[in-house]
C-alpha cells in the first residue's frame, strides 16, 4: 500500500515537473514584438484592423533558426565580412487614407563589394581599397551554398527554407537569387519576404488610424545553418485625411523664387502638385479653388496652373482648396464609425438625406480642419469628397520689368590707341532701377559663353546707361545685358558683327585708296572717248565704221562694268549685317 502511494506521489511530482517545464519554455518563447519591437509597445496599435498578407506580431519567433540580438551587442560587429551592412529605409509618405503607402530597403555593402547577377556579394576589382586584400573573387557565395537540386527534393535546405514563423518561402521563380530575408513590423503586424540587396512593400491604409506612424525593418542573410541578422532600420510615415499637395510659384525676372517675394504688375505661375504617388485620386474630379489675399476675389479652376497679377505692392496671403470628387463602391446609409485616430478621439457622424457626412479631425498641420463626405448619385453610384488646403505669404515689391538695347556705337580710337574694338551699348529699363549690370558675350549661337563682366551702376532718375565693351578679335558675338537689383533681373540680347583692331584699319584705308584710284582712271578713260567721238571726222567706209562700231561696244561694256548703275537703284542690296 505504502509502495503505491509513493508511486503515486512521484508521477505526481513528475507531472507538475513537466507542466512547470511546459510553462517555462512557454513564458521564455519570444515572440514577433519582442524581436522587431524589443518588447515596446504601444497601446493604440491594437485598435487597428489586420492588414491584408500581414500577421499579429504575437505569433512565436524562432530564435533557433533565426538568432535576435539586441542594440549594442558586439556579434554585429561580426555579422558580415568586411564590415557594417546599412540599411537604407525609405517611403513615400505622406498618405491619403485609402490610398497605398509603399516603403523600400536597399542595402548598402561595406566599401569595395556589391552584388553580381545571381545576388553573390562579390569585390570590386576596380575599388581601391589599402586595407583589404582582395584573396578571394567571393564575400558570400550563396549559389554554391545552395544543392544543385528542384525546389521539392533538395537534401539539406528544406528546413532552411522557413520564415521565422514556421511558414514556408513562397517557390519563386528566382528563390536562389534571394538571400536576404527582410522582416517589416507596423501597427502591431508583420509581413515577411525574401529578396535580393533591395526590397519593396506597400500596405493600403483605409484601416490605418490618422497620424504619424512607425515602418521598421529587419534583414537576415543566408547562412550555413542559420540565419544572421545583418542590419536594421525605421522611418516614420503620415496617414492623412486631407491631400497632401504642394505649390510651386514662379515669375519672370524673379532672381530668387524660394524667398516668396515677387515683382508688382508682372504674372505669377502657381503650379499645384498633388502627391498621390499611388494614382489614389487618378479617376477623380479636381477642383482649385484660389483667393490670392488681394481683394481680387474667388476664383475656381479644373487646372493645376494658374496665373495671377498682383497690382500691388506689400504683403499679400493666398489660400488655396483643393477638392477631389472619387467615385467608390455604394455602401449602407446607416451612421458607420468614423476613421481611427492615434489618439482615439472619436468624431461624429450624421446622415441626412440618404448622404453621409462624416467630419474627421486633421492630421495635416496646414490645415485646421478636413471633411470626407459620401453622397448617393441619381444614377445609382456613389463618391466621395477629398479636400486639401494650402496658404502661403507672399510679398510684391517693385522691380525691374523690362530691359531693351536701344543703341550700339563703336567708339573711334586713333592707330596708335586701338588694340581692342570698343563699343557702346546704350540701355534703358522700364520698373525700378536696378543696382548691377552685367555684360555676358557668347558665340553666335548664345550658347557657349566667352566673357562675363559685371558691375555696379549707380542710377538716380531715368533707367538709361550706357555700358562699354571690349572686343579683342572681329566676329559675330551674342551680347546679353542683364540688369538687376536685389529682387528682380531682366535681360536683353543682341547679336553684333565686329571688325577688327589696327591692322583691319590699315586694310580698309589700302582698300579705300585703291578705290579712289579706280575711280580716277575711270574717269579719264571716259573723258578721252567723248573726246575721240566728238572730234574724229566721219568716215563712209564700211571697215571704219565697223572699227568704231568695235570700239562703241567695248567702251561701252567697260563703263557698265565699273559703274554698274543698276546697282545703286536696288534698295535690298543696302539690308546687310550692321558693322559696329
Amino acid at each position: 500500500m505504502l509502495t503505491n502511494t509513493m508511486k503515486g506521489l512521484c508521477c505526481l511530482v513528475f507531472l507538475g515537473f513537466l507542466l512547470l517545464n511546459e510553462g517555462v519554455l512557454y513564458t521564455t518563447a519570444k515572440q514577433f514584438q519582442d524581436v522587431l519591437s524589443h518588447g515596446k509597445t504601444s497601446s493604440h496599435v491594437r485598435y487597428h484592423k489586420k492588414l491584408n498578407g500581414w500577421s499579429p506580431d504575437q505569433n512565436n519567433w524562432n530564435e533557433k533558426l533565426y538568432p535576435s540580438w539586441e542594440e549594442g551587442d558586439p556579434r554585429w560587429n561580426d555579422c558580415w565580412r568586411g564590415g557594417r551592412v546599412v540599411a537604407r529605409l525609405t517611403t513615400d509618405s505622406p498618405a491619403l487614407v485609402g490610398s497605398n503607402v509603399s516603403f523600400a530597403v536597399i542595402l548598402e555593402f561595406p566599401r569595395c563589394q556589391k552584388e553580381d547577377n545571381d545576388s553573390n556579394i562579390i569585390y570590386d576589382r576596380n575599388c581601391k581599397n589599402d586595407s583589404t586584400d582582395f584573396l578571394d573573387d567571393y564575400v558570400y557565395h550563396w549559389t554554391k551554398w545552395i544543392d544543385d537540386c528542384v525546389w521539392k527534393n533538395c537534401t539539406s535546405n528544406n528546413t532552411h527554407r522557413v520564415f521565422p514563423d514556421g511558414r514556408p518561402f513562397p517557390h519563386h521563380p528566382g528563390w536562389r537569387r534571394r538571400n536576404f530575408v527582410y522582416l517589416f513590423h507596423t501597427l502591431g503586424q508583420y509581413y515577411q519576404k525574401t529578396a535580393g540587396s533591395s526590397a519593396t512593400v506597400s500596405i493600403n491604409t483605409t484601416n490605418i488610424a490618422l497620424g504619424k506612424h512607425l515602418m521598421e525593418v529587419l534583414v537576415y542573410r543566408r547562412g550555413h545553418r542559420t540565419y544572421v541578422p545583418v542590419a536594421t532600420a525605421s522611418a516614420p510615415y503620415v496617414v492623412t485625411d486631407q491631400i497632401p499637395l504642394f505649390v510651386n510659384l514662379s515669375q519672370k525676372n524673379d532672381r530668387n523664387i524660394s524667398d516668396f517675394i515677387f515683382i508688382k504688375d508682372s504674372p505669377i505661375i502657381f503650379d499645384v502638385k498633388i502627391h498621390d504617388p499611388s494614382h489614389y485620386l487618378n479617376n477623380s474630379a479636381i477642383t482649385y479653388k484660389w483667393n490670392y489675399g488681394d481683394g481680387s476675389g474667388l476664383f475656381v479652376s479644373n487646372s493645376p496652373i494658374i496665373t495671377h497679377t498682383y497690382t500691388l505692392e506689400g504683403n499679400f496671403t493666398f489660400n488655396l482648396t483643393v477638392q477631389a470628387i472619387k467615385p467608390v463602391p455604394c455602401k449602407p446609409t446607416t451612421p458607420t464609425p468614423p476613421y481611427p485616430t492615434s489618439s482615439g478621439t472619436k468624431t461624429p457622424t450624421t446622415t441626412t438625406n440618404n448622404t453621409a457626412i462624416t467630419t474627421n479631425p486633421s492630421a495635416n498641420l496646414a490645415s485646421p480642419t478636413s471633411a470626407s463626405v459620401m453622397e448617393y448619385t441619381p444614377d445609382g453610384g456613389c463618391h466621395i469628397y477629398r479636400y486639401g488646403h494650402y496658404k502661403a505669404v507672399i510679398s510684391i515689391l517693385e522691380a525691374i520689368l523690362e530691359v531693351n538695347i536701344i543703341q550700339m556705337t563703336s567708339v573711334s580710337m586713333s592707330v596708335a590707341q586701338a588694340t581692342n574694338t570698343l563699343v557702346d551699348f546704350i540701355v534703358s529699363c522700364q520698373g525700378s532701377l536696378p543696382t548691377n549690370a552685367c555684360t555676358t558675350v557668347s558665340d553666335p549661337t548664345c550658347q557657349v559663353p566667352q566673357n562675363m563682366v559685371c558691375e555696379s551702376v549707380e542710377i538716380t532718375d531715368e533707367c538709361l546707361l550706357t555700358i562699354r565693351r571690349a572686343f579683342n578679335e572681329p566676329g559675330t558675338y551674342c551680347v546679353n545685358i542683364t540688369l538687376g537689383d536685389d529682387t528682380s533681373q531682366a535681360l536683353a540680347s543682341t547679336l553684333i558683327s565686329v571688325n577688327g583692331g589696327s591692322s583691319s584699319r590699315t586694310a580698309q584705308g589700302v582698300l579705300i585708296s585703291f578705290g579712289f584710284l579706280v575711280v580716277f582712271v575711270v574717269i579719264v578713260t571716259f573723258l578721252l572717248y567723248k573726246r575721240y567721238k566728238k572730234y574724229k571726222p566721219i568716215e563712209r567706209s564700211t571697215g571704219q565704221a565697223v572699227n568704231r562700231e568695235v570700239l562703241s561696244v567695248y567702251f561701252s561694256n567697260f563703263k557698265a562694268v565699273l559703274f554698274g548703275g543698276s546697282n545703286e537703284r536696288d534698295p535690298l542690296l543696302k539690308s546687310k549685317p550692321r558693322i559696329v
